[in-house]
């Protein structure tokens, strides 16, 4: 596989190529630009979750993060890449109108298409920030949730990007990442396929080698929220295998699985009026006499 600036390029150039699409051109394409259908079979229904946008979902997600995050009412969340916007939206229902999301993503036209879908709902609790998530645009210390659907495994130094979600989360705050991992080895012709990195298969890690990380990087009460394989249809393997290397494949039992993960940063949560005078922040509204 290329290189890592090389591989962050393929992603971006993918990705705001997906940005100018629909949903249904999007989900009915492996990456959201060619001509088969890897996200179709990932991707989960969000209709039955409060704050979903349809308009927002480009239908690249391999799981509903939101769904087990335990966001509450005043959190302040943060999604990394954070697309149009759709997993922001959600929790943005369950933080309310005292919390406050934070999306952020390394395709300028993702953060546009993100921003202008908030805009038009006048979301002013929503903020979508270009930049990387291996160097976060974000301080230290002020996060409570964070959330992820279907990314890590697009970034080339996962070990890093736990480090900066350690940095950035709050003492005793958590986060709740959907992510595409495997039990077994690909054949060379799928690591080396640039459309199955870009759509979270061939960047994946080992589950084992995954979970390490988040262990490596000194998090607590790590837990699989859920797990479902993922099973990508021989027409579409067919394209990069060839039928003896798909009978090989089907032999070796390799699996692709979509997990969602849990697990928290050390120490104890402060109150919100505490957490609020430590950033500077008025702790309620003016005029509300709650202070």
């Amino acid at each position: 596989m290329k290189k890592s600036e090389e591989l962050k390029d393929l992603v971006r150039e993918k990705y705001s190529e997906i940005a100018t699409q629909d949903r249904v051109t999007n989900v009915n394409s492996c990456c959201g630009s060619g001509p088969t259908g890897t996200y179709t079979i990932m991707s989960e229904t969000y209709a039955d979750l409060e704050g979903y946008e349809p308009d927002a979902d480009l239908g690249l997600g391999c799981g509903l993060p939101t769904q087990f995050a335990q966001i509450q009412a005043g959190d302040t969340v943060l999604d990394l890449g954070s697309g149009a916007g759709n997993d922001c939206f959600v929790a943005r229902a369950e933080t309310g109108a005292t919390g406050k999301v934070i999306g952020v993503d390394f395709t300028p036209k993702m953060i546009q298409l993100a921003r202008q879908n908030a805009e038009k709902r006048g979301y002013n609790n929503v903020e979508f920030r270009l930049g990387d998530i291996e160097d976060l645009p974000v301080t230290e210390n002020t996060v409570d949730v964070v959330v992820s659907n279907c990314v890590l495994n697009l970034v080339p130094d996962k070990a890093k990007v736990f480090s900066e979600i350690k940095r950035v989360l709050r003492p005793g705050g958590h986060f709740s990442i959907s992510d595409i991992v495997l039990r077994g080895t690909l054949p060379p012709k799928m690591q080396e396929a640039a459309e199955l990195y870009a759509g979270c298969v061939s960047g994946a890690l080992q589950m084992d080698e995954y979970l390490d990380h988040i262990r490596q990087a000194g998090f607590e009460n790590l837990s699989v929220q859920k797990q479902k394989p993922i099973l990508i249809p021989d027409e579409i393997l067919l394209e990069y295998l060839s039928a003896d290397e798909l009978k090989s494949f089907a032999d070796s039992k390799t699996g692709i699985f979509s997990i969602t993960v849990y697990a928290g940063k050390a120490g104890k949560k402060e109150p919100r009026d505490q957490q609020k005078a430590a950033s500077g922040e008025p702790c309620c509204e003016p005029g509300s006499g709650c202070c």
